[in-house]
């Protein structure tokens, strides 16, 4: 896949970081976070949208696991409010521009699973790289973030689009606190394939060399059920005997 089209290097890059949602159903992958000292251990995961996530160490030792509609949703729906009726991003139709990804994103239920850290729902929807729409005009920090260097290159045999990327006042974290970047210059890369920030690397301050990377397994792959579910489900046998006492 090619990003080359009409609009700018940076228009190309922000209208990437919006286009997850539309772009895959489920995936395959492992993450590991860089720390200054080294990487942690590499984790594996399976996800299918909306929310049903499984995770293991590298070693095949089952972390987590859940289907994502294990929940109550009375309290959500008895709230009346209008977030209370959104539809899934892939039930709505953005505003593409002419390379096919997201120009503009429409109101949606959006959001990821996360497993430990919030940053896996923003790995896997980096919008907070490039907010919901293009900026009303074109101007010094206007944007989220600023962005130099952008380039098409390849990332764990995947094409990625990379640039450098430094935090505007306007950058605002998927979750309060746990930016995908730092103060500073931070190389990030977005798979072309999925819309997903499969690396970040900060270059500047104390946290220089940290970040994370995400290996792309399999996008789209048949997921069953079964999958998602860590232990056998505890139903009676009606076809045994079951015996009743009477005292």
């Amino acid at each position: 896949m090619s990003a080359t089209h009409s609009e700018t290097p940076a228009a190309t890059f922000r209208s990437l970081c919006r286009s997850s949602p539309w772009k895959w159903e489920t995936l395959r992958f492992a993450v590991a976070w860089r720390l200054p000292e080294g990487d942690t251990r590499p984790l594996k995961a399976w996800l299918r949208r909306p929310a049903a996530l499984r995770v293991e160490d590298d070693d095949g030792v089952l972390l987590h696991s859940t289907t994502g509609t294990a929940g109550s949703r009375d309290a959500l729906y008895v709230s009346a409010t209008r977030k209370s009726w959104l539809l899934a991003p892939r039930l709505i139709t953005p505003v593409y521009n002419d390379a096919g990804f997201v120009l503009r994103r429409p109101d949606a239920a959006y959001g990821e699973p996360a497993f430990g850290d919030p940053r896996w729902a923003a790995m896997l929807d980096p919008v907070e790289f490039a907010g919901d729409a293009p900026v009303a005009f074109e101007s010094p920090f206007a944007n989220r973030v600023e962005l130099e260097n952008i380039v098409e290159e390849e990332f764990e045999d995947r094409p990625v689009l990379s640039a450098i990327a430094t935090p505007n006042l306007t950058y605002k974290p998927h979750t309060a606190g746990y930016p995908l970047i730092g103060r500073g210059r931070t190389e990030v890369k977005i798979d072309l394939g999925t819309g997903i920030c499969v690396s970040t690397l900060a270059l500047d301050g104390a946290f220089a060399g940290g970040g994370h990377w995400l290996r792309i397994l399999g996008v789209d792959e048949y997921m069953v059920d079964d999958l998602f579910v860590d232990s056998e489900s505890q139903l009676t046998d009606v076809s045994a005997h079951i015996p009743w006492n009477v005292s």
